[in-house]
């Protein structure tokens, strides 16, 4: 072929692929042209119909360039708001977001089929709520999405076989399960045929930090993650199965299994995490970062297996959650911290660990082995628990091991701690307080030379020696025997003694020797925690040596109980007191089972006491549940806030909101009434200056008060309340912490009713009327009832009596009487004055009726009887009398409040009000 002909055929195929080239390139820019408005008009239309929540964007593009060689509709700047209850907040927001469309669709069919979404920049914030309510549900699925005739209606559909995510963050915060976690640096590709309704998605993820946090409890945090995925997704029942996931989380690589489904109010699942002959270090490399200081100076070798299976439905709505399963495995371990000259060795540990229903009480932990050596020193365990409340434990504890090497060689921080460990126990059996069982158990387990020192003190406890024994046969209380002999630690150059035989707790026999001193603020400053307190110094020199039921029955000459016991700054806390009682200053000298204190100071809050007398059956109160303390003392006090006694037990919780949701209404929050213990004996004789309770202040209040059996008496109690000398008799008992039972009897003479109204509030609640009243009143009244848990009486439950007598009381202004004035065409009705009167009333039901009584002033001669409710409601029969002598008189009747009495004239008279000119 010559060579014009050669060079001829190469400028025609030049030719033709340039053309070629040209229109290619010329279709790639003329395509997106001439089919942008039908993408975005379908592309709005979709978005409309499909989400159910605000889609916002600045700007629509279409590009064959952005990702080559697909077509690509690409939304700048788009936002996506969540889904009922989070219509108000974003759920995606993004720099761009491009979905890929199928040219073929665009040319040869109705509808654009997107089979491409690609997401950078972007920021996923899912949330769902304490009530299992998600911001995820934005895609509205058809009514008849299985109908395959409807399939062609739609003018545009997801039909993905590619999704990418690039350089993103998510946000996951579910208050349902609290559970939290955040994924910066996010990069993820799957791959599959989404057209499907049940498909495989081939995904790789990569993660750059990884923070996962349950109940606000940090377990990953800063950790990188790498994945290959493989999920076989149900997009008609919206569930993901996990095939084949493998997963490296910092150099620990994890196989990941399971299935989870989205159920109408919560999940179910079945997972299972598990990572077989790992290495530890690799294990640790995944742990909190707190942890990962000491790895850096910690030389760790040995084989891992871990295996974690969720299984079940999560309804938070029903109180349902999965079933737990956490197995550990570690062979042959190795760990040195910061080059010990003594390493733990052989170190092996296998504790399989299952939580039916996430539920604690449900536990069962089932460690099979857990041992190391530090060259010929061991350390040897295995034991079985099941259950919190009455747990059966299986345990075999064996030790000989210096606590110094041991704490170098795994590097536990800020602590010294020193001593030779020996150990031999054995347990096997229920230990159930209720039906006083206990484990068959026989064991030693002995300290010598002790030595502790924490950072939150300068000074170590020293010279610590424990020589313990337990044994048990027969698996009962009855059978106990613990040992101390001798116990004894040395701390501010104070050493401390004790020794102690104790046997039989079903009818406890001890044998107590202690002496020594103890600053309680600095020993507890060794274990300091931040935000707690106490103070306190103890100095004791005793002999304990009895039997319970001895002790219970008053059989003293069998008890030797000889010595005493120094208190001063003692902080006592208790569930029936919400503040700290503080034992100033006390000496009890202990003479068989009495405890005698002479000035005994103490304070509670704002509350002084200064007492002397004696306490009984002491330590039979202290060492159990049913031991009663009795006791008999005088107090005096310069002042009593009885306030401050109350029960602080909240009266409902609430649940942290979130921001669009509607806070449900709230009652209000009930501080608790006074609960007296039930294990109490004691009288007092008692004198207080000045008490506070309820907002009423008493005087000079003398008395004899009674507790026994969780109830208070008060028998020939005084006080002075507003001048008036008062004398009552009282009982209360606490049936619920907010609910207690009352009854009391009152005397008072020559009460000034314009002084109570103004001083006392619950006169004012009690006896409105008053407020247009004054003069003296003299009161003997009995009364029974319920106190909320605000300690305000509950009035539809009081029950009681008595007489009301009034002299020299003057009314002014009442609107009853005006009323009556108004309608009788009397004057001297409008502001009565009444010289001596005695009203007898009874109440009951919320009502108190008012027995007849009559009075006489201006030469009038009312009589009136009826009742009137405590919320201010009247129902009165009224006859006034005219003068000379009241022989004629005009019947009246009073209904309405209070506030706005109605009154009739006769049997059938006409209803009149009091107007504007009578006030």
């Amino acid at each position: 072929m010559s060579t014009n002909k050669t060079k001829s055929i190469l400028l025609k195929t030049a030719k033709y692929l340039g053309i070629t080239f040209v229109v290619i390139i010329g279709l790639l820019f003329l395509t997106p042209i001439i089919f942008a408005d039908k993408i975005k008009e379908q592309i709005k239309k979709t978005a409309n119909e499909k989400l159910t929540a605000e889609l916002n964007y600045s700007d629509v593009s279409v590009s064959f360039f952005q990702h080559f060689p697909s077509l690509t509709l690409t939304l700048s700047d788009l936002s996506l708001n969540g889904s009922a209850p989070y219509t108000s907040e974003k759920f995606i927001t993004a720099k761009e977001v491009s979905f890929g469309i199928d040219v073929a669709s665009l040319v040869f069919s109705k509808e654009v089929k997107i089979d491409q979404i690609y997401l950078s920049d972007s920021f996923i914030n899912v949330k769902v709520n304490a009530k299992g309510e998600a911001n995820y549900n934005v895609y509205k699925s058809s009514a008849n999405a299985t109908d395959p005739k409807d399939s062609t209606d739609a003018d545009a559909s997801l039909k993905l076989e590619k999704i990418e995510i690039l350089n993103s963050k998510i946000i996951y915060d579910d208050l349902s399960t609290k559970i939290h976690f955040d994924a910066f640096g996010f990069n993820y590709l799957g791959k599959g045929d989404l057209t499907k309704a049940v498909f495989d998605l081939y995904s790789k993820a990569k993660i750059e930090k990884l923070n996962i946090v349950y109940e606000g409890e940090p377990y990953l945090m800063n950790k990188k993650i790498d994945a290959d995925l493989i999920t076989k997704v149900n997009v008609n029942s919206l569930s993901f199965y996990f095939q084949q996931n493998n997963l490296k989380i910092n150099q620990l690589l994890v196989d990941f299994k399971g299935k989870f489904d989205f159920l109408k109010d919560g999940y179910n699942m079945d997972f299972v995490i598990k990572s077989d002959n790992s290495k530890l270090y690799d294990v640790f490399t995944a742990f909190p970062p707190k942890y990962i200081t000491w790895l850096s100076k910690t030389e760790l070798k040995g084989n891992t297996n871990l295996l974690l299976t969720l299984k079940g439905n999560y309804i938070a709505s029903q109180n349902i959650a999965p079933d737990l399963d956490l197995d550990v495995k570690i062979d042959s371990g190795f760990v040195n911290y910061n080059k010990s000259a003594f390493p733990v060795s052989n170190l092996n540990l296998e504790v399989k660990t299952k939580v039916p229903s996430l539920n604690p009480d449900l536990v069962i932990v089932d460690a099979k082995n857990l041992s190391l050596n530090i060259n010929k020193d061991y350390l040897k365990s295995k034991f079985y628990v099941e259950g919190i409340n009455t747990p059966n434990i299986n345990a075999d504890f064996k030790a000989k091991i210096d606590l110094e090497k041991l704490t170098k060689a795994l590097g536990i921080p800020a602590i010294v701690l020193k001593g030779n460990l020996e150990g031999d126990a054995k347990a096997n059996g229920k230990f159930d307080l209720k039906n006083k069982l206990f484990p068959v158990t026989n064991g030693t387990i002995n300290l010598e030379n002790g030595y502790l020192k924490t950072p939150y003190y300068p000074n170590p406890i020293t010279n610590i020696i424990i020589k313990s024994t337990i044994n048990n046969q027969k698996g009962t209380f009855d059978d106990l025997k613990v040992s101390l002999k001798p116990t004894q630690f040395t701390f501010e150059g104070k050493p401390v003694f004790v020794e102690a035989d104790l046997s039989n707790f079903n009818d406890l026999t001890y044998d107590i020797k202690a002496k020594g001193e103890l600053d309680i603020n600095k020993i507890y400053k060794v274990f300091s925690q931040k935000g707690l307190d106490l103070d306190g110094f103890v100095k004791a020199d005793l002999v304990l040596k009895g039997k319970q039921s001895d002790a219970e029955k008053g059989r003293y000459s069998k008890l030797y109980n000889k010595g005493t016991l120094e208190l001063r700054n003692i902080g006592i806390t208790s569930e029936y007191l919400p503040k700290k009682f503080i034992i100033k200053e006390g000496i009890f000298k202990i003479n068989q089972d009495k405890m005698s204190f002479n000035n005994f100071l103490a304070a509670y809050g704002e509350s002084d006491f200064k007492m002397n007398g004696y306490l009984q059956n002491v330590f039979n109160y202290v060492t159990t549940n049913t031991g009663v303390l009795r006791g008999s003392f005088k107090a005096t006090s310069r002042y009593i806030n009885v306030d401050e006694f109350m029960s602080n037990t909240p009266a409902n919780t609430s649940v942290t909101q979130t921001k669009t949701e509607t806070p449900a209404p709230q009652t209000a929050a009930k501080t608790g009434v006074i609960i007296i213990p039930t294990n109490l004996n004691l009288q007092f004789t008692a004198n207080a200056q000045k008490v506070n309770f309820d907002k009423l202040n008493l005087l000079n209040a003398v008395g004899n008060l009674n507790m026994n059996k969780g109830k208070l008496s008060m028998q020939n109690t005084g006080f002075n309340l507003i001048g008036c000398n008062v004398g009552m008799n009282a009982n209360y008992q606490a049936i619920t912490p907010q609910k207690a039972n009352f009854d009391f009897s009152i005397k008072a003479e020559d009460f000034d009713i314009k002084k109570a109204y103004n001083e006392i509030e619950v006169f004012r609640k009690m006896a409105s009327a008053a407020e247009k009243a004054q003069g003296i009143v003299s009161v003997d009244y009995q009364l029974k009832g319920r106190l909320n848990g605000n300690m305000d009486p509950v009035y539809p439950s009081l029950t009681g009596g008595g007489t009301l007598s009034v002299k020299d009381v003057k009314v002014r202004g009442l609107k009853m009487f005006n009323a009556v004035s108004k309608a009788t065409n009397s004057e001297s009705m409008q502001n009565p004055d009444l010289s001596k009167v005695d009203i007898k009333t009874t109440i009951k039901n919320n009502i108190m009726t008012v027995e007849r009584f009559k009075f006489k002033f201006s030469g009038f001669r009312p009589r009136i009887e009826g009742t009137t409710s405590l919320d201010g409601k009247l129902n009165l029969k009224m006859r006034l009398g005219l003068p000379p002598l009241g022989i004629f008189g005009i019947p009246l009747t009073v209904t309405g409040t209070q506030d706005n009495p109605k009154i009739k004239l006769g049997r059938k008279g006409e209803d009149l009000e009091e107007t504007k000119d009578s006030e």
